[in-house]
């Protein structure tokens, strides 16, 4: 499992370390750059060996086997036992809190000269990662959080230096670049998994929700790395249900979900075809199964998003959203490897939903909640709508917006999100009607909202339950 990748880390870095070495003191040639990247490799093993505090006989006959020739006098002819008896793995966890000397160097190198070095290094870091917590037929949550901490060491360290990520911008902005971008065709590229999850953390809020999807990110990658290697892999479902209120960023997150999906290869093109009751259930015997047929048919290679899911179980055996549920049920288990299905809507409707049919309970393994939005999320949310769009807000009015979003409560059915973008809409309204009385009003007037443009709409409906 090692082999390989610490070889092409050692092979890739080792020259590039040496080259630094000899420009810092002309006529030092560098000569123990491999050993150091070798170590540097070794470090790295045994701190994602050791990240989720367990040791086991495969993990560590994979690192003897990787470095027993390429760090002899350390580990030699070891086998499992003296590599714990020495402790030569144990509290190496630590060294993923922070990125190391050499990846230090590396980045401050690439500042100053342009060179792209820092995310060679990341890239075989992160492919030694995945190896190493490939080696469990079912990675613990602890490596996949931890591999989620270490990706985030580093491509922080990297945009704090300002340093162009290949083929993105320079540091931070490159999710608010990606954000902006429009969504890709099917027929396009799949796009790069480092940018999909830039834009991920780009959106404001949602910090858990982010974590999950980076967990079942992760996972997916060490599955897909395992079936590569010819190792066995746990067949687990990958249908999710999303719960919570409505504008929480559930079709958003949806999305991203489904061309990463893409990226990683689960589905063919990665498209996302949102839907709900009435476009699953007709009025007439026969007709439902159609109807369903035709919508999962659009959604084979992609994702397909059921808003509103528990809308379907809501009328009893005798409704035609039971036989929804039958023909969803039967469409997903023939092309489980066509399509990803996830089912959204309400917490506590969302199980009964789940348990309306038993062929749903293993279908649906995984549920991803999505908090509301607290006050400052969504007076964040209204001023990065207003900064696209090249508004913002008097001192006086951001406070008045402040005030309208801690005012409402948070029952069933608050609108989050979308109740930032109605009052953002409302107040361009507002100001339009005022400002259309001056005669030539100044770009600033034009670009600043006031109180009197921050007026209260009418919340929306609740989606019926």
């Amino acid at each position: 499992m090692l082999n390989g990748p610490v070889e092409r880390f050692v092979d890739e870095l080792a020259p590039v370390l040496s080259t630094i070495a000899e420009d810092i003191i002309p006529g030092v040639p560098g000569d123990k750059s491999p050993g150091d990247v070798t170590v540097e490799a070794w470090n790295l093993c045994a701190a994602f060996v050791d990240v989720d505090n367990r040791q086991t006989d495969e993990e560590l006959w994979c690192l003897i086997s990787a470095f027993g020739h390429r760090l002899p006098t350390m580990l030699g002819y070891a086998q499992p036992h003296d590599v714990r008896k020495a402790n030569l793995v144990t509290g190496k966890r630590a060294w993923l809190a922070t990125p190391s000397l050499l990846f230090d160097i590396l980045v401050q190198t690439d500042r100053t000269r342009g060179t792209t070095n820092a995310w060679r290094y990341y890239t075989r870091a992160m492919e030694l990662a995945h190896a190493v917590c490939a080696t469990d037929s079912v990675p613990s949550e602890a490596e996949l959080s931890g591999l989620e901490r270490y990706r985030s060491v580093l491509l922080r360290t990297i945009d704090r230096a300002g340093v162009r990520r290949p083929g993105g911008a320079v540091g931070a902005p490159a999710s608010e670049a990606a954000a902006a971008r429009p969504a890709v065709a099917p027929q396009e590229p799949a796009r790069p998994l480092e940018e999909l999850l830039a834009e991920l953390d780009g959106l404001i809020g949602l910090a858990p929700v982010k974590a999950e999807v980076k967990l079942v990110t992760n996972l997916l990658q060490i599955q897909k790395l395992r079936k590569e290697r010819g190792l066995p892999t746990s067949n687990s479902s990958r249908h999710l249900v999303f719960t919570g209120n409505p504008g929480t960023g559930k079709t958003t997150v949806a999305r991203l979900l489904a061309q990463i999906y893409r990226t990683l290869g689960v589905v063919d093109t990665g498209q996302l075809v949102e839907t709900d009751r009435s476009a699953l259930v007709a009025g007439f015997v026969g007709q439902t199964a159609i109807k369903v047929k035709e919508v999962f048919d659009k959604a084979i290679g992609g994702v397909l998003l059921i808003d509103e899911a528990y809308a379907l179980a809501r009328g009893g055996s005798n409704d035609f959203g039971m036989e929804a549920i039958d023909t969803l049920v039967k469409l997903m288990e023939d092309h489980r490897d066509d399509v990803v299905v996830v089912a959204a809507g309400y917490p506590d409707e969302m199980h009964v939903f789940v348990e309306s049919n038993p062929g749903l309970r293993s279908r649906f393994p995984k549920t991803i909640h999505f908090p509301d939005y607290t006050t400052d999320e969504l007076v964040g949310i209204f001023e990065s709508m207003g900064k696209k769009s090249s508004y913002s807000c008097t001192p006086e009015a951001h406070k008045t917006v402040c005030d309208y979003f801690a005012g409402q409560p948070r029952d069933k059915g608050f609108g989050n999100g979308r109740l930032a973008r109605n009052l953002f809409e409302a107040a361009m309204a507002h100001q339009a009607t005022r400002l259309v009385a001056i005669e030539n009003p100044t770009n600033e007037q034009l670009m600043a909202f006031e109180p009197e443009d921050i007026v209260p709409v009418p919340p929306a409906p609740a989606p019926l339950a």
